[in-house]
């Protein structure tokens, strides 16, 4: 699988697979989302899940955190949700006389956000310091937060009634947005099957262990990402600031999640380097969500996504002969 023995790549990239096996039993036909959804928890990254309701969302993050075992929470996004309903807080124990910290449902390891932008602007921002810094701040103590840790957010992207749309702030935070669609004709026939007497993840077994999944995590900081790799990453992420029909390009944090994903999609395929397939395979789910359109070009109806795939065919990929 690899061209040099490297155990430990080799054994990672195993688990890795082990894994993706699993959650295939229970979210049928969508292995391109799968190993999306899998390589962000390999980086260590948040998962932005935007879909219409009953395709499966919930689904895939009770099946992740089945998988690997970890606990998971839900949380219920609603416009009368506070700060710390998320985040928990101090109660005065009165057999003490001591405040106590009762931790919220964000102290979990795979935390499920679902329809996020229900809640206020002030509520949503009550996960950016847990989901960039692993910490947690309560009246003034600073609490780690577990590890692993992943928040996996929804939300409708049909329904904008009563909804506050998130910041960019918070969108920056999310490795990658994810859209798992419809299943085809025969898919959906195999759902119904499947689901005939119990539904799948009833049964669905935990097949990583917590060292495993770290091991994972640690061997894609291995994978090697020669210099013309980097460069063509920062190149593309620098031409979502000079596009046209870009308000807003995207950050270093764009290209920081462009490198790491590189890194997992390059293990995932069986290599200990990354290649610029890698990069322009994770671009649009990477870097999309992170770009505000011009005005002029949401009245055109451009998208986020066109301008990342023109940026693809303009960037000149490093080793490639010109035409």
């Amino acid at each position: 699988m690899f061209d040099k023995p490297n155990l430990n790549l080799e054994t990672a990239a195993v688990t890795a697979e082990r894994l993706l096996s699993n959650l295939e039993q229970v979210v049928l036909g969508k292995r391109q989302e799968l190993r999306l959804a899998l390589m962000t928890l390999m980086c260590k990254g948040h998962l932005l899940i935007e879909d219409v309701p009953g395709v499966g969302k919930t689904t895939l993050a009770k099946s992740i955190a089945k998988s690997v075992g970890c606990t998971f929470r839900r949380i219920q996004f609603t416009p009368d949700l506070l700060p710390t309903d998320i985040t928990g807080a101090s109660i005065f124990n009165q057999s003490t006389n001591e405040f106590e910290f009762r931790p919220g449902p964000i102290v979990s390891q795979i935390v499920l956000a679902d329809e996020i932008n229900r809640a206020s602007p002030k509520t949503q921002a009550a996960l950016l310091e847990s989901m960039e810094e692993r910490q947690l701040t309560v009246d003034g103590i600073t609490y780690p937060m577990p590890k692993p840790f992943m928040v996996m957010a929804t939300q409708n992207p049909i329904e904008y009634e009563g909804t506050f749309p998130l910041p960019e702030t918070e969108l920056d935070r999310f490795m990658l947005r994810l859209h798992l669609g419809y299943p085809s004709f025969d898919d959906e026939i195999a759902v119904l099957e499947s689901q005939r007497y119990f539904h799948p993840i009833d049964d669905l077994a935990q097949v990583v262990t917590h060292a495993e999944l770290m091991q994972v995590q640690d061997a894609v900081q291995e994978v090697q990402v020669e210099y013309s790799i980097r460069e063509y990453i920062v190149r593309i992420v620098e031409s979502t600031r000079r596009h046209p029909n870009l308000y807003l390009g995207a950050s270093p944090r764009g290209s920081l999640t462009l490198f790491r994903l590189a890194q997992a999609r390059a293990l995932l395929e069986g290599r200990e380097f990354a290649i610029p397939d890698d990069v322009k395979a994770v671009a649009e789910p990477a870097l999309a969500h992170r770009l505000i359109l011009s005005s002029s070009a949401r009245i055109q109806g451009s998208t986020a996504a066109g301008a990342v795939a023109e940026i693809l065919e303009e960037v000149a990929v490093p080793g490639a002969i010109p035409g």
